[in-house]
């Protein structure tokens, strides 16, 4: 989603939805790229490194 793009809000149906085109949409998926978000720090960061799995409890190692 970007500045300036239609997003008509559905409540009854809780639906949100992104007005423009099938090209514009297939553009910008071809040029986003993942980028970590390095500005995770503190206790968020150390939980994101070291937590187990949820089926291992979701623990601190």
């Amino acid at each position: 989603v970007r500045d300036g793009d239609k997003i008509p809000v559905d409540v009854i149906n809780k639906r949100l939805d992104v007005h423009i085109s099938d090209e514009e949409m297939a553009r910008r998926r071809s040029e986003w790229r993942y980028t970590p978000d390095s500005s995770i720090s503190g206790y968020l960061a150390r939980y994101a490194k070291l937590v187990s799995s949820a089926s291992e409890g979701a623990v601190l190692k």
